[in-house]
């Protein structure tokens, strides 16, 4: 402060808010932050000294750029105990002892006591240091301190640890048997079952557990602040879960379903009892320049634990040798075994060109966006994609998805010159990688629109055999079979996909209450509308939907309301131009159709 007081309480106030925003994004909560001290709790143990050694990192890397005199070195102590919450603060020998070993910490380390030690073991890439049996102020027993070894060449060893017992142990030992029988009891709670999250209710599960390991991968967090990397973020976590999805032995919730809590500050518990899993992958992103930082948990849900916990700090250029390591982690972890042939699936990669993937997830970024601009935008991006490498083929399958969008999108000159262009993509995809389960799906769903039923049918029953977790592509196949005139056939598919993508799309409801309707289960028909209108009351093809329903199950009241709706959103409404967008094999049904939507009083 004498030399330099602005510049000291600048660096200060720096450190303290990087500090805060770590803590938080660990699940952890600021109690308090005076002076140069912040005093934060945290659910897991594992979450505060992952938290503990990102800080560290952090700092140290902003004090590299600080002439030696201006370094701000803070020392940190982590302890596992109770606390007593009063008046928005904590206190207690839980909160004591962690004081103390911070003031055992060297400046930039780390310090944890033996109850935090044992109960986090070797979840995390880590080394420990320990330094005996310490005696601190105001704590009537000694406390065994670790030090955190940050070095790679330590992870997995404790340093200095050889602790035998002196004859009044023994003494005590046999003296109180009894005790120490009652203290195996506790430690066994203590370190093998007692959570790190709160556990989720099997009871409260909105769908019951398959009985295959489940999971969802949550949006990894994007830690650099800047939201132009968030396209970067939501790739990893997508491609993670594409990869899983081809995994038989598997049950992946769809990116559309886990999308939903993108920065939402939700529980883990809460996500697995929302989507009916058992395990939840969570994560953080931060790209700089040309590095990445990558962490990831695993967490059994139903008992709290994390399964595995890891840091990776690699090159821009190894992401996708780091994606395949959190993936094969994840199927050790599950105790999943791979075939030769799952296993040569997995590893497969489209591209080893950084530049045409990264274009890939900025277009992918404006496709799910789902408008006219957009996806002109994410065209242009695929098209440079392909432009950098032309043997990739996701690209080219994206490519033709947004040639589809423009037809649905209203964007296009000539629907016949777009759909042409979508099978002629689909088609490049499918030939630089026949294994590619989405251009197959798409492809079939672009073959129903040229009236080609059973080439359709047979394109994205191919996509589900290549990846029987992908949601999309069970979609795919009950609106082919579904068009083809086979609503019984397309219940049970489109169910399925809704199990795998539980907050699904609007098109799987529509579609699947079409198929509700044409075999007379008219109140599911309804139901499955109605669940459209709760985050799209404007959907005029829903609504197209349950016009007709109550109008064929004869609640013409019902329908005629529907109409006025559609009506107010699209006051240009026609069924005549309705009628030419229908793709059904089988007219009659696009006549039953239109003949219910005109008694229900639209023209």
């Amino acid at each position: 402060m004498g030399d330099d007081e602005r510049a000291t309480v600048e660096t200060i106030t720096a450190y303290r808010k990087v500090m805060t925003d770590l803590i938080q994004e660990h699940d952890g909560k600021v109690v308090d932050a005076k002076g140069d001290n912040v005093l934060a709790e945290f659910p897991s143990v594992v979450d505060a000294i992952q938290c503990a050694v990102e800080i560290q990192k952090e700092l140290k890397l902003r004090n590299a750029g600080l002439p030696e005199n201006r370094r701000m070195a803070f020392r940190i102590g982590i302890n596992l105990g109770d606390v007593i919450e009063k008046e928005e603060t904590i206190y207690g020998d839980g909160v004591n002892i962690a004081a103390r070993l911070e003031s055992l910490a060297e400046g930039g380390g780390i310090c944890i006591s033996g109850t935090a030690f044992d109960q986090v073991g070797k979840k995390l890439s880590l080394g420990y240091g320990f330094l005996g049996e310490q005696t601190v102020k105001n704590i009537e027993k000694p406390i065994r301190v670790y030090k955190v070894l940050v070095d790679p060449k330590a992870v997995g060893k404790v340093i200095g640890e050889n602790r035998r017992l002196k004859m009044w142990h023994w003494t005590a030992i046999f003296g109180l048997a009894v005790l120490i029988i009652v203290g195996g009891v506790l430690a066994l709670w203590e370190f093998y079952v007692r959570p790190d999250v709160a556990p989720a209710s099997i009871e409260k599960m909105a769908y019951p557990l398959p009985a295959k390991p489940s999971i969802a991968v949550l949006p990894f967090d994007n830690m650099s602040k800047d939201p132009e990397q968030d396209y970067f973020c939501d790739g990893i976590t997508e491609d993670i879960i594409t990869a899983l999805a081809k995994i038989p032995g598997l049950f992946v919730i769809a990116r559309n379903s886990t999308f939903t809590y993108k920065g939402k500050p939700v529980k883990v518990q809460q996500v697995a009892e929302d989507l009916g899993v058992r395990y939840v992958l969570k994560g953080s992103v931060r790209k700089s320049k040309d590095r990445v930082r990558v962490t990831a948990q695993l967490i059994d849900v139903i008992t709290g634990k994390h399964l595995w916990a890891e840091q990776y700090d690699r090159d821009l250029k190894d992401i996708f040798a780091l994606q395949d390591e959190i993936t094969f982690k994840i199927l050790t972890e599950l105790q999943v075994k791979l075939t030769e042939a799952e296993q040569a699936r997995l590893l497969a990669k489209g591209t080893d060109n950084l530049g045409a993937y990264l274009k890939l997830l900025q277009g992918r970024e404006h496709l799910y966006r789902f408008n006219k601009e957009n996806n002109a935008l994410a065209r242009q991006l695929f098209q440079e994609a392909i432009a950098l490498d032309p043997e990739y083929p996701n690209p080219y399958a994206f490519l033709g998805t947004t040639h589809l969008l423009d037809m649905w999108l209203g964007s296009s000159k000539s629907p016949r010159e777009s759909l042409a262009k979508a099978i002629k993509y689909a088609r490049k995809a499918i030939a630089l990688d026949d294994s590619y389960a989405n251009a197959h799906g798409l492809l079939g769903n672009l073959y129903i629109f040229t009236r080609q039923y059973d080439k359709g049918i047979a394109e994205c029953e191919r996509g589900v055999a290549l990846d029987p977790n992908s949601a999309d592509a069970l979609g795919w196949l009950g609106q082919s079979l579904y068009w083809a005139g086979r609503p019984e056939e397309v219940i049970p598919v489109l169910e399925k996909a809704i199990r795998l993508n539980p907050i699904p799309q609007s098109w799987y409801l529509y579609t699947l209450a079409m198929a509700f309707r044409d075999t007379g289960r008219y109140e599911e028909a309804i139901s499955a509308c109605k669940k459209v209108f709760h985050r799209e009351p404007k959907n005029v093809i829903a609504r197209l939907v349950l016009a007709a329903t109550y109008s064929l199950s004869g609640r013409e009241e019902e329908a005629r309301a529907e109409a006025a709706e559609i009506l107010r959103i699209d006051p240009k409404f026609s069924l005549e131009g309705l009628a030419k967008t229908r793709p059904h094999k089988n007219q009659a049904n696009t006549k039953s159709y239109i003949d219910a939507l005109r008694k229900a009083g639209l023209k």
